[in-house]
């Protein structure tokens, strides 16, 4: 089974929001690119740190199932 495959009833609702943002990552990434402004790094950086919580508090809300 591959990492991506890998699911619980803690990450199923999540799922979904996480690839959202990570998208929204790549596209504050191609504006970044593009413009040159660095706001859109800096919210990129806010939405990684946003998914890097998220996956912390869904691995502690897995280790108490």
């Amino acid at each position: 089974m591959s990492r991506r495959e890998w699911n619980t009833p803690t990450r199923e609702p999540w799922n979904k929001l996480i690839h959202e943002m990570l998208q929204a990552v790549d596209r504050h990434n191609r504006q970044l690119f593009i413009t040159g402004d660095p706001w859109h790094a800096d919210k990129a950086e806010q939405l990684r740190q946003y998914v890097r919580d998220l996956k912390s508090w869904i691995h502690q809300q897995e280790g108490r199932e």
